[in-house]
This record gives structure tokens, sequence and C-alpha cells, in this order.
């Protein structure tokens, strides 16, 4: 279907609804706001092609992905300029291709939405069958599936999709009751630091609050709009979402975004903006205001705040965004976050097959480094987390066939798609 609409908000959020979590960035108003606000239309570069998957005797919606054809690689967060460039230096056309993901929104999250049940596995393969079958009757050179759940991961890898990790950095509520208590499982100079940290933000006559989305005005949402186009013209970026954006993500999901704001003598300096899902605070967007600069502020906005959110709320995660190493001192570990990838020509497959296995060897002593080497909790509490995720990655690990490139090629030879030559324009 070419535009969210087409599906009603009360069948796409039954499925939504289902999941284990709910993902606030898959609701149907969300991503209704994409598609209405022109943040995410074919004149982006973003041309929706959702898929679903209906009954074929009730009509029912058994099963949906949210999926784009793309003229270029913007706002993915999992980056493959370099299998494009090794396209066009071949002489075959990477553009356009598909992509089933939630624009411009790295954040993890079910990507083939299914209604559970027993008939689920057979419905998921189906819907990922069917995501291969419009790739190849598009005769596009690619279809990525970025940000999806671990077990999708590795579903899709056990039927022939090549597999890809990333990392990001999240924070992990362990029964907290208080910032405080947080803070007792750090280091002692990690402790020292963050309140160091905390204690500047008052020095600097800043006020800080969090917002309900519900009672943000349209002069704030103006102001917070000014500060993400600072923020975007500083890194030399893309703004990628328009204003009407964020006056409709206030209006149709009030209750799921919380903005945090910091004042200084009224005027507001700075803005982070979060959502709220069952099991998470999702940290996105952020900027402040131009030619100031603010000691620390960036961490207590974007950060700490989030932490204090998801104490009081009781919720197990923080997921404050793509990158960013400076998040590991602030309680923010490493995590691995995951993409599948169905590429029909054999060439760019095995080309793309190699350049996956170099990544992987590196990402995993990166991670491994990382946690052991750079977190700032104690040690045992350290030990306790690398144990935990070994084991968690592992028996991912071990549901997907891809533990070898022979394996992988007799998964990908079982794909419904036929390989073949992609060349011309």
């Amino acid at each position: 279907i070419r535009s969210i609409d087409q599906v009603t908000a009360a069948e796409w959020d039954g499925l939504v609804a289902a999941q284990c979590e709910v993902n606030p960035f898959l609701k149907w108003a969300f991503l209704h706001a994409l598609e209405a606000s022109k943040s995410a239309v074919p004149e982006e570069g973003w041309g929706p092609h959702h898929v679903t998957v209906r009954d074929a005797g009730s009509g029912q919606l058994l099963g949906a992905a949210p999926m784009y054809l793309k003229g270029h690689s913007y706002g993915e967060y999992v980056f493959d300029s370099s299998w494009a460039n090794y396209s066009h230096m071949m002489g075959k056309r990477y553009y356009p291709k598909l992509q089933v993901c939630v624009p411009f929104t790295p954040v993890t999250g079910n990507r083939l939405l299914v209604q559970p049940g027993p008939l689920a596995p057979t419905v998921l393969k189906a819907l990922a069958q069917t995501l291969v079958s419009i790739t190849d009757e598009l005769r596009v050179s690619s279809l990525h599936v970025t940000f999806p759940t671990g077990e999708e991961w590795a579903a899709l890898g056990a039927l022939g999709f090549q597999q890809r990790r990333g990392i990001q950095y999240h924070w992990e509520n362990r029964g907290y009751s208080s910032f405080e208590d947080f803070l007792a499982d750090l280091k002692q100079s990690k402790r020292k630091s963050i309140r160091q940290e905390r204690k500047s933000i008052a020095k600097q006559g800043l006020a800080v609050r969090r917002v309900a989305g519900s009672e943000v005005t349209a002069a704030q949402w103006d102001t917070f709009h000014s500060f993400y186009q600072a923020t975007v013209d500083k890194k030399w970026g893309s703004a990628y979402l328009t204003r009407e954006f964020w006056h409709m993500l206030g209006s149709e999901m009030g209750d799921e975004v919380m903005l945090v704001v910091a004042e200084q003598e009224g005027q507001t300096v700075a803005a982070a903006l979060n959502l709220v899902g069952s099991a998470c605070v999702y940290g996105r967007n952020w900027g402040s205001i131009g030619g100031r600069e603010f000691k620390n502020l960036h961490f207590e906005v974007c950060y700490y705040q989030a932490i204090e959110e998801a104490i009081a709320r009781g919720l197990p995660r923080v997921e404050a965004g793509a990158q960013g190493e400076h998040k590991l001192q602030r309680g923010y570990l490493p995590n691995f976050t995951h993409s599948a990838h169905y590429l029909p020509d054999p060439t760019m497959r095995a080309a793309v097959g190699k350049f996956l296995a170099r990544e992987e060897a590196q990402l995993q002593y990166t991670w491994q480094a990382l946690t052991l080497e750079g977190s700032p909790f104690k040690q045992d509490k350290t030990l306790e987390y690398f144990v935990d995720k070994m084991s968690s990655y592992s028996s991912l690990s071990s549901l997907s066939s891809l533990s070898s490139s022979d394996e992988a090629d007799s998964a990908h030879a079982s794909l419904p798609g036929t390989s073949r030559d992609i060349t011309g324009a």
C-alpha cells in the first residue's frame, strides 16, 4: 500500500499492541505524522510501500511491515554507502532500494508485525517471503530490514537474509528506586563526575523540567524546531523532519511524548524530545539556542532526565539514540543492534558478505572492550552485565543458520526470489 492511510489506525495499532513491547514509533499516528507532514514522502526519497497480510476469508489483518522505496541512504543510521559505491563501480544501480524501517529513527522494534498465536511463525515467514518477492518484482537492488528485534533478526537470518549488527548505548534499570540508587552502582570517580555535572546546571542559572507532549504549546514546538534545525546545521546535516511534524506528534501522541526543557531567566534555551513506550524511554532529537554554550547541559537534558523518568515510571531501559561513546561514562552501556539484508545479485551478495564478516569480527572485539574496559560500573556489576549479554547474544546467534558462508548461501537459495543481474539506470 502506498500510504498508511490505507490501513485503519485500529487495525495497525492492534498489531503493534500485540507485540511483547509497545513501541510508540511503530504506531499508526507516528507513521502517519511522517507522511502527512511531508517528512517521509516520495519527493524526499521515501516512497511508502507498506506491506500487509490478511486472512483470505475474513480480511483480518494478520501481519504488516512499514516499508519504503528509497532513492538514497539518508536518515537510516545503518550505513551502506560503501555498498552503493561498489555497486556503481560494477556498473549496477543501487537505487532505488527497499527499506523496512521507521524513517529517521534508529530505534529497535518489531519490523514484521505479526498477530501472536499458533499461526504467528507461518505469517512471519510469509511476510518475509512477500518482502523478497516484492523486491524481485520491482527489480530493485536490495531489501534492508533495519533495527528489527533480535528475534526477527535471527528468523530472517534463518530464511537467508544477510545479517549485520551495530552498537548503541543503552541504560538499564536494575530495580533502582532513585537516581542516587543508580549512582551507588558506579565506581566512586564516576559517581563524583556525574554529580558535579548535574550541580553545574543550577550554577549556570538553568532550570530543567520534563513536560508531557499534551502540555507542549504550539510556540514551544516552533522553538524546538528551530533548535532541531540549529543542531542539523551545526553537524552539516539535513533537516529531515518538518515543522508540521512536531505539531502533529504533540497533538496525536501527546501521552507518549515527553519534552525535556531547559530554561534560563524564563527563556527556553534547550530541549530534548523523548517518546515513552511500555518498556523504554526513547531519546530522539535535541537542540539548543544558537550562539550560546552551556556546560554539561546536553548530558542533563538528554541522559540524566531520561534516567530519572525511567526510574519514576519503573521502565526497564533508556535508549538515547545512535552513536556517542560519551554516553558510556554516564551509565549507558554498549548493546548490539541488528539489521538484515537481501541482495539478489550474486556478485553484490558475495562482496557484502565479505564486508560483513570483517565488520562483525571488529564489532565483537569493540563491544567486549567497551564493556569490560570502559564501563563506569563497579566490577561485579560490569561482569554481571557482560555475562548476561553474552548469553543473550549467543542464544540469538544459535537461532540463525548463518554461522558460515556455506550455510548462508544455502539459506539464501531457499528464498522465493531468483538471482538476477541488475544493470543500467
